[in-house]
Order: C-alpha cells, then sequence, then structure tokens
C-alpha cells in the first residue's frame, strides 16, 4: 500500500509539473506578480459616464488583477449619489475643499486617495503591481508592468512635455533632488514597495505645490492658465524625486485621441482630455460636464462616423489612423453606455444603424485587445534626454520650437487662446512661444500673462529713434529678441506663425522640405515689389527675392543670421514713404503697413536664402480650396461668411472676451443646414464653419478652465455690456461699457467708430423718412377707403331698389 500510495502522489506531482508547463508559465496573478489597478474620481455625474468607459473598457481589454475605483465624496454628496454600483469602490474622505487652508483643489483627490487605500484596505496587502490610471482613459489592452520594463524603483510612465518646473527654480525649490525629477504623467506602473514610499510624498509635494502661488506663472510651471491647477503633477514628479525613483518613460503606451501616432506605434491607452474632431463631428468631455447620460436609459454621445467613412476623408495612412483611433474610442464609450443601460433594467433600445455597428463583428474585430509588443517598446532611461524617442531604424526628426508675436491687448488674447488651443490638438511637435511686446505702463494692467508660454519682448510700437507708429515691427523685433535673449534654444527649426491662425495639422520641415539655406513659406503674390524697383532699391540681391509670408519654417542657423536683416529692412521700407505707392508696393491703402511683409523679403535676399513655396498649408477662411489639400493652418486675418453669419476679427478689436465669463462669437450655422448644390461652394462653408467653430471651443475651455461659474447660473460674475446691432445683418456686438483698449489703438479705432456714428445718424435719418413715408401713406388710403365706402353704399342701395322694382313686375 505505501509503494502505490508513493506512485499516487508522484503521479500527482507529474501531473502538476505537467499542468504548470502546458500553462506556459504565465506568472501574473501569483505571488510577485499580482497586479492592481486604481483610478480616482468624485461623486459627480461627469465622473460617472467616465468611469463606465473605463470600467467597460477594462473589461474588454483583459486587463489582469482587479480595479478600484477610490470614490471622493462629502457626506452631504453620499446622500444624493447615484453610482456606487458603478464599479468596485473604496470610499476615500473627500478633500477636495482641503481641511486646513479651505483651498478648492479637487485633483488632491488623486493622491489622497492613493494614501487612503495604502493604509485602510485590505487589498492593499496582497498586491504586488499598481496601475494607475484617471478616469477620462479607455485601455485597449493588458498595461503589465513587468512587461512594460517596470522594475523596482524604476516605474514605468508616459511623457508629460509641459511639466517644464523639472527644469528650472520649481524643482530647486519644491525638492532636494531636483536633477531626478521626471516630467512624466498620465499612466503609472510601479511596485507597491515604490508606491508606499511615494504616495505620502506625492500628498505633501502637491500641498507645498498649491500653496506656492508665487510660482503659478506660466513660464514657470507650463501650466498655460497659471492658476497652479497642475499642483497634482508637480506633486507626483517632486515626491518621486525625494525618494529616489527614476522613470522609464514610454511615449507610446498613450494617445490622446486627435493626435497622430508615430508609424508602428499600437498605443494600448485612450486618454480623451482634451477635445477632438474627425471631419464635422467632434467630441469634448467638458461639454459633458453635468451630464447624466448613464442615467438616462437609451441615451448615448453622438455617433462618430462610421470607420469606411474615415476612409474617404483621408488618405494619408498616419493621419487616417489617427482617425479611426478617435473613432474606436468614442464607439468603446458609446458600447460602454450600452452595455451599462441593459444592466440597470433599461428597456431594450429600438434598432439603429448605429447600434447595428455596435454590436457588430467589424467593430469586435477593430476594438479587440491590444497586445503590447517589447519589439516596439521604447523608453527613456534615467539620465537621456527626455524627448519622445524614435525607433532604432528611424532617423530622428530634428527639433521644432514654433514662435508666434502679440501684444498686450484683449484683441490679441483672443486670438492666443484660440492658437494655442489648436496647437495642443494639432499634433505639432515641440514647444510654442508667444513673444510678447508690451510697454511698461501697458504691463501694469494687463491680465493674461498666463496665456502661453512667453517671452516678453520691449514694445517697438512707437520707434524709439523716429517716433513712427508701426505696431508690425515687433514681430521682427521679438524674434530677434527672443534669439539673443534665451540662452538655449533646444530646436533645429522655428516654425513661425500669426496670432490670427488656427492650427488644423502638425508643420513640419521634413514633410515640407525645409533645409539650411532653403525655407519653407506660403505664397504672398501681392507683393509685387519684389518684381519691381522696390527690391532694387531695398535689396543688393533682388532676384533672390520671394513673394511668401503668413507661415514661415526656418532652420535655427538661417534665422540667427537672418533676423537683424529682417528688422533693419522692415525699418528701410518703413521710412521709404516715396515708395508707399499701390503700383509699387501692392499695398492698397498706400500706407506702408505690410513694410513688415517686405522686411522678410528682402531681408531673406539679402541672404540669397531661397524659399520652398507651399500652396498646400495655409488658407483663408472665406476662399474655395483645392481639392484634396489638406490644409494646415486656418489665417482668418480676412472677413468670411457663410450665408447671414460672418466673422471680421476687426470687429472684435476692443472686445474682453477673454477675461468675460463664457463670452463667445456668434456661432456659425450647423453644417447640415448647407447647401450641397456646388461642390466648390459647399467646401469653402465647411471650412469656415470649422474654423469658427474652433475658436468657440478655444473659449469655451479657457472659461471653464477659468472656473467660470455655472453657465445656467441666473446671476454672472460678468461685466455688464451695452448691445447694438451691428451694420452686419443678424449680428449683435458687445461693447464694454469700460473700454479696456490701450491707448495706442485709439488712432487705429477712431475712423471706424466715425464711419459708424456716419451709419447710425444715416439710419436715423432713413428710418425717419420710411415712418412719414407710411404715415402718408395711411392717412391716403384711408381717404381712398372712405371715398369707395360711400360710393359703393351708394350703389348697392340702388341694386337693391333695381332688384325689388323687378320682382315687383313678376307678382
Amino acid at each position: 500500500m505505501a509503494k502505490v500510495a508513493s506512485l499516487i502522489t508522484f503521479a500527482l506531482m507529474g501531473l502538476l509539473l505537467v499542468i504548470a508547463v502546458v500553462e506556459g508559465g504565465s506568472p501574473v496573478g501569483k505571488p510577485g506578480y499580482r497586479i492592481h489597478t486604481l483610478f480616482s474620481v468624485e461623486c459627480q455625474n461627469y465622473f460617472d459616464w467616465q468611469t463606465v468607459g473605463l470600467m467597460h473598457s477594462f473589461s474588454k481589454a483583459r486587463q489582469p488583477g482587479p480595479i478600484t475605483r477610490l470614490l471622493s465624496c462629502t457626506d452631504e454628496e453620499k446622500k444624493s449619489y447615484r453610482g456606487m454600483h458603478l464599479a468596485p469602490t473604496f470610499q476615500v474622505p473627500s478633500m477636495s475643499r482641503h481641511p486646513k487652508t479651505g483651498d478648492w483643489y479637487p485633483a488632491i483627490n488623486k493622491p489622497a486617495g492613493v494614501v487612503h487605500w495604502l493604509n485602510h484596505s485590505e487589498e492593499a496587502k496582497h498586491v504586488d503591481w499598481v496601475v494607475i490610471l484617471d478616469a477620462d482613459m479607455i485601455i485597449r489592452g493588458p498595461i503589465i508592468p513587468t512587461e512594460l520594463g517596470a522594475e523596482r524603483g524604476r516605474p514605468v510612465s508616459a511623457y508629460y512635455g509641459y511639466l517644464v518646473g523639472c527644469d528650472n527654480i520649481l524643482a530647486k525649490i519644491h525638492t532636494k533632488h531636483p536633477e531626478l525629477c521626471d516630467k512624466v504623467g498620465g499612466l503609472l506602473a510601479m511596485h507597491i514597495d515604490d508606491l508606499r514610499a511615494l504616495a505620502p510624498k506625492w500628498l505633501a509635494k502637491t500641498e507645498e505645490v498649491r500653496e506656492d502661488k508665487a510660482h503659478w506663472s506660466t513660464n514657470i510651471t507650463g501650466d498655460i492658465y497659471g492658476k497652479g491647477w497642475i499642483s497634482e503633477m508637480y506633486g507626483y514628479s517632486f515626491g518621486a524625486a525625494e525618494v529616489g525613483l527614476r522613470h522609464k518613460i514610454n511615449d507610446d503606451l498613450m494617445i490622446y485621441p486627435g493626435y497622430i501616432p508615430r508609424p508602428g506605434v499600437e498605443p494600448i491607452l485612450f486618454h480623451y482630455g482634451l477635445p477632438f474632431t474627425v471631419g464635422n463631428w467632434s467630441f469634448s468631455k467638458l461639454q459633458h460636464h453635468e451630464d447624466d447620460i448613464i442615467y438616462r436609459c437609451g441615451e448615448l454621445f453622438p455617433e462618430p462616423p462610421y470607420p469606411r467613412e474615415v476612409y474617404t476623408m483621408e488618405s494619408e495612412p498616419n493621419k487616417r489612423r489617427a482617425l479611426l483611433l478617435s473613432v474606436e474610442c468614442m464607439n468603446t464609450l458609446n458600447e460602454g453606455l450600452v452595455l451599462r443601460h441593459a444592466a440597470d433594467g433599461c428597456p431594450k433600445p429600438k434598432w439603429s444603424k448605429y447600434l447595428s455597428f455596435l454590436k457588430s463583428k467589424t467593430f469586435a474585430n477593430l476594438s479587440r485587445p491590444k497586445i503590447f509588443s517589447p519589439g516596439v517598446q521604447q523608453t527613456m532611461e534615467a539620465g537621456e534626454d527626455q524627448q519622445p524617442l524614435f525607433g532604432e531604424t528611424m532617423k530622428p526628426h530634428p527639433k521644432i520650437h514654433t514662435v508666434f508675436s502679440t501684444e498686450c491687448s484683449p484683441y490679441f488674447d483672443w486670438q492666443t487662446v484660440g492658437l494655442i488651443h489648436s496647437f495642443h490638438l494639432s499634433g505639432q511637435p515641440g514647444n510654442i512661444t508667444r513673444l510678447l511686446s508690451c510697454t511698461d505702463e501697458d504691463l501694469k494692467q494687463y491680465k493674461g500673462h498666463d496665456l502661453a508660454p512667453t517671452h516678453y519682448v520691449p514694445s517697438m510700437s512707437r520707434h524709439p529713434l523716429t517716433g513712427d507708429w508701426y505696431p508690425a515691427i515687433n514681430k521682427p523685433a521679438g524674434v530677434l529678441h527672443w534669439l539673443n535673449h534665451v540662452g538655449d534654444i533646444d530646436a533645429e527649426y522655428i516654425v513661425i506663425l500669426d496670432a490670427d491662425m488656427i492650427l488644423r495639422g502638425p508643420i513640419t520641415p521634413w514633410e515640407f522640405n525645409a533645409s539650411r539655406g532653403h525655407p519653407v513659406s506660403t505664397p504672398y503674390e501681392y507683393l509685387i515689389g519684389c518684381d519691381n524697383e522696390l527690391a532694387e532699391m531695398h535689396t543688393s540681391h533682388p532676384e533672390y527675392c520671394d513673394k511668401v509670408g503668413g507661415v514661415i519654417i526656418m532652420h535655427i542657423d538661417d534665422l540667427r543670421k537672418f533676423a537683424m536683416y529682417w528688422l533693419l529692412k522692415t525699418e528701410e521700407v518703413r521710412f521709404d514713404k516715396e515708395h508707399y505707392a499701390t503700383n509699387l508696393t501692392g499695398d492698397i491703402y498706400s500706407s506702408g503697413w505690410i513694410s513688415e511683409m517686405y522686411g522678410y523679403s528682402f531681408g531673406a535676399a539679402e541672404l540669397k536664402l531661397r524659399h520652398v513655396v507651399s500652396r498646400e498649408i495655409l488658407i483663408y477662411p472665406g476662399y474655395v480650396p483645392e481639392q484634396g489639400v489638406k490644409y494646415r493652418v486656418f489665417h482668418y486675418g480676412l472677413e468670411f461668411s457663410v450665408g447671414n453669419w460672418s466673422f471680421d476679427k476687426a470687429n472684435w478689436r476692443d472686445k474682453d472676451i477673454v477675461n468675460t465669463c463664457w463670452a463667445q462669437f456668434p456661432d456659425p450655422p450647423d453644417p447640415s443646414t448647407l447647401d450641397r448644390t456646388d461642390e466648390n461652394i459647399l467646401q469653402k462653408n465647411l471650412l469656415s464653419i470649422e474654423c469658427g467653430k474652433k475658436l468657440n471651443e478655444a473659449l469655451m475651455l479657457h472659461h471653464s478652465k477659468r472656473n467660470c461659474p455655472d453657465p445656467s447660473s441666473p446671476i454672472l460674475t460678468s461685466p455688464k455690456l451695452e448691445t447694438r446691432t451691428s451694420r452686419k445683418f443678424g449680428k449683435i456686438e458687445e461693447k464694454p461699457k469700460t473700454s479696456t483698449v490701450p491707448a495706442r489703438y485709439t488712432q487705429e479705432l477712431s475712423q471706424a467708430d466715425q464711419n459708424d456714428g456716419h451709419f447710425r445718424s444715416l439710419k436715423v435719418w432713413v428710418v425717419a423718412l420710411w415712418a412719414f413715408s407710411g404715415l402718408g401713406f395711411v392717412v391716403v388710403m384711408t381717404m381712398v377707403f372712405s371715398g369707395r365706402k360711400s360710393k359703393g353704399t351708394k350703389g348697392k342701395s340702388s341694386r337693391s331698389r333695381k332688384r325689388h322694382s323687378s320682382q315687383d313686375s313678376w307678382t
């Protein structure tokens, strides 16, 4: 019997060994490899629909291990909260209102929730690896820390390049080890021991940075709003530096819908924190801040275009792939809502083409789990330059920096908001800097310091030597000042834009073939001075004068040599008043207003720079696009219209839209209302509508970030506005009672105001004449009808008598 028992025991051990071998040795879930996923939310409808999306994708992507929602709520909020069933939940005391300082900062709930979970959850005792996500994410494939390269002391994260405070005084103030500060965020994958060491520091450093209001400015933090809103992100980076963690930074794991992925890269995580568009369809999570969509049976977010429609929209493979990823993100969100409604007992929804697609094998195949491949993994080791890496077989693209010039005025502020918003959506590589030209007096009253990363430039609007008033000279002066006063410009190519532009896609030297000695620009055919005596007078190489402007892509070595020429030639042409005539310059006003443009062309000619001229970069809204061209930039410098709706930037010169809560431009028409008879006109109108919508989208995002009061509230803390009917039919203009326009603009505006006054005076006389004519018409017609009435009565009596006499004769 003992021998039999031994044989049975031996056989069982062999069977267990075979099972272990057959299972392939996947260690996930075993001690040492146990994964737990966390995300932080609050008791709000806004986070509930995000929770539904994330939980659905967690299941769909087959993410290993459990998931826990860290739910931060006040006791009062819990009484009316409906979403306890939406996810496995660990309740956390709310710190949205700081218990000691009273500061309102909901983002602090993330590190506070993690600390509370580590200290009070039984689950935290049985975990080896932790994946920390945000609620506004969609998982596309399993996130396994060890397969991503995570080790003890070496977490994996995504690259957050805008955390510039890691490189300046902010890191020196808030961590003893600024050299260990990593610009990371979004996705975090780390060992539980590292998290236990980090979490208290994460919370403490968040509080510390949040209280350091003296260093909230955009130039120090990279926060475009300068409100300390990203203090939690710095709290993480500074906390990690304090405990000596160095991250493996992978820029391929996570993507924002709307961004273009690198060729061959399959992201395993969507982060839909920014608005994104596909054709005329768009989605912004901020537009659904109060949306209780998960509690309304049958309700879904607006359906995006179908994949087959995307193939007809875009022929370029990488851009088309970006659009398809955006569509996949939205469809996964809606699929989660459909399943949530069904689980909550909602009636079966009526059949629709879109619901049928979400349940189809086609969508199932398109959204099946994406497996991370180590073959495409590219991480940055400690001490390496923290920029997204390129594959070993690919030549790295040169670094790019974008700049644009503005002044201290509300007019340029709303343009800045539009450009910065579009920059972040466009996929434009590198950083962006605003060259802000202001007088000392302007700066004292200026409110828009936080609108963009900024380099301050002394104003040359009033020339310091001649007294000439010419604000356009600030553009070359600003570029020259930036080159001479910024110590290390970490870029090989500089892209120069105007403030009144909206980016639709990336503008890169490799796509448009810029090189040393060969900048790229767009055609400005009206610069006829390149072909006549003007060029012969102002450049020794008139044959090199190119009629270009608008968008410029130039190698930094060329720009350093060229910038001074640009400024000097601008001054030279501006002072040459004898040759302002339209037949020489093409300036229809003959006022020397385009001297800066000639300064550019003549300065480039002096250095014999020969431009690559592209007609596929820029379009003015209101112009008919060339068929098949995907323009990268809207330049809304001219008035454009669609039907009765129109937009002219000059009409908004003195409107403080940026600092007036929820102020925006009149909404353009709905694309579905357009006449589709003429394809050229249709495409022109669609582009005009897109430009108008993008400006308003930027403003709404700006107002929401400024914590403007709920727009549905009856009381808004915005200044009183006077309204007057514009000479543009159907448009109402808002005029602040106290103008915030700097004095230097009054001269430019006086002529327009005078003309408008003449128009209103004429309009009064026209109305009076019309009223007098109408009154006269009424009097005359009354007299006529009175006369006809008496005659009609007499005739009727006569006819009556005739009828009676006729009847009498028959009787």
